[in-house]
């Protein structure tokens, strides 16, 4: 039996994961009963757009402040504004401060940009080739438990509520505590320089350059032509969730209904994302087949579900939502419940891919904290837009359409990436033989990883 060690990769990562059970996983929860849990939706799409658009900025400089303080704090940072945020959303209840909560809102896309970044370069960096779909599907399973966890939550606390109202003090409370106890946990990650494989290898990771070489690496990426055809996957990738969480589960059922709802959206999301990644780790065919084969089963899978969903919207409009849908219906209310579940499960798989594709470009954490920067700079303005939208009282038929349009497109950008994936990463070379000079020191230097460097050096410092 393999000996238990903290600062194994996969522990490490499992330990993200439920760090993001704790935090991301139940404002998933939260956000996806439409409003945040409000009966006044405007407010919670507000803060969503604030949400989202900082979440773009701060998305992409988070790659550098990863790069600098190290996953731990940068992770404890992000964790902490997820409390904040439902804190919010708890006095809002009380006193109808709409402001506080849109202002909170923005504090968190500052923090989630730096919890994604961080985890993103983590869930990439960290495990051999051979396993990265193996860290992915495990990590989605762990995070999305915490959404599951939080829909059980609010479907048991509101049971008995049937008409539409607000969540109450005991379900936010809730939320609260599981949220600082991920904050906490942070706090013991190992830094990434004690990370070791079991046979004694350390992960690839390049010393952070100066300010301005790290800032000018980061929007060097916006000329990288493996980031600049992925962007309409990744401006899709958030895209749908307020199509899916605002106006299907939201306007069409009952309040406990949600959240049993997401239960099931968020289980199949853990289906989905881990059988998905296992197909991407298969060691049967070459990785640009598995990468060939994976796109088109995501295509062959969106497409029909969204034909599905054009058949459902007919069905009702913004102009005669008929709300109030209630499990207890029977029959007219499986339909549905699947449609939902299916769109959980393609939302998993599709960033499933996206991850997998971008660990297959780099196994530097240094490279690949800037692109997952990168990409939740894109996918979050995707977000912030997508919110506004839903906020204005667009036509539920056209954002329909409009995110069905988006995956169309990211289709081409993410076939010619495919097309060109290797067997073999570029940087890859031995795991633990040396770290790859950066601009910021010449691009020159070649230094032991796991080694001491003599004197304090800046990597010392920032990695704790």
């Amino acid at each position: 039996m393999a000996r238990f060690r903290w600062t194994s990769p996969l522990v490490q990562v499992i330990a993200v994961g439920f760090i993001c059970f704790c935090c991301p996983g139940m404002f998933n929860a939260l956000n996806s009963l439409g409003g945040g849990g409000q009966l006044d939706s405007k407010v919670g799409q507000n803060a969503n757009v604030a949400l989202y658009t900082c979440f773009a900025v701060f998305g992409l400089l988070s790659g550098a402040i990863h790069n600098n303080l190290g996953p731990k704090w940068t992770i404890f940072i992000g964790c902490a504004t997820y409390v904040l945020y439902v804190g919010s959303l708890l006095c809002y209840n009380h006193t109808q401060a709409g402001a506080f909560t849109i202002v909170a809102g923005g504090i968190l896309g500052v923090g989630a940009g730096m919890l994604w970044t961080a985890q993103g370069a983590m869930m990439m960096a960290y495990p051999r080739e051979k396993d990265k779909g193996k860290f992915i599907g495990y990590f989605w399973a762990i995070f999305n438990m915490g959404a599951v966890l939080g829909s059980v939550i609010a479907f048991a606390i509101n049971y008995h509520v049937t008409e539409q109202k607000s969540l109450g003090d005991a379900t936010y409370g809730v939320f609260i505590g599981l949220m600082g106890l991920g904050t906490l946990i942070a706090l013991s990650l190992a830094s990434p320089y004690n990370v070791k494989h079991s046979n004694g290898d350390h992960i690839l990771i390049q010393p952070f350059p100066t300010w301005s070489g790290e800032i000018k690496a980061i929007f060097k990426l916006f000329l990288d032509w493996r980031m600049v055809v992925l962007i309409p996957m990744f401006l899709s990738s958030n895209w749908f969730y307020s199509y899916q969480f605002s106006t299907v589960n939201g306007f069409y059922f009952s309040i406990r209904t949600q959240s049993l709802n997401n239960i099931l959206y968020w289980a199949s999301q853990i289906a989905g994302s881990y059988s998905f990644a296992r197909v991407l780790d298969y060691q049967g065919a070459a990785r640009r087949t598995r990468a060939l084969w994976g796109l088109v089963i995501i295509t062959l899978a969106f497409v029909a579900t969204w034909i599905g969903g054009i058949f459902f919207q007919r069905t009702y409009t913004i102009h005669d939502p008929k709300p109030h849908h209630d499990f207890k219906e029977g029959s007219s209310y499986v339909g549905p419940l699947f449609l939902y579940m299916f769109y959980g499960l393609n939302d998993a798989a599709w960033q499933t891919y996206i991850y997998w594709l971008m660990g297959a470009l780099s196994n530097d954490a240094t490279v690949l904290s800037r692109y997952a920067g990168f990409y939740k700079c894109i996918q979050s303005s995707g977000a912030a837009i997508s919110w506004r939208i839903n906020a204005v009282g667009t036509a539920f038929m056209t954002e329909l359409i409009v995110c069905f349009a988006l995956l169309v497109a990211s289709l081409p950008g993410a076939l010619f990436l495919a097309m060109r994936i290797q067997d073999r990463t570029e940087d890859s070379g031995e795991y633990g033989k040396y770290e790859v000079g950066m601009e910021g020191n010449g691009g020159t230097e070649q230094q032991p990883i796991g080694d001491t460097p003599k004197g304090p050096s800046r990597t010392d410092r920032v990695f704790e």
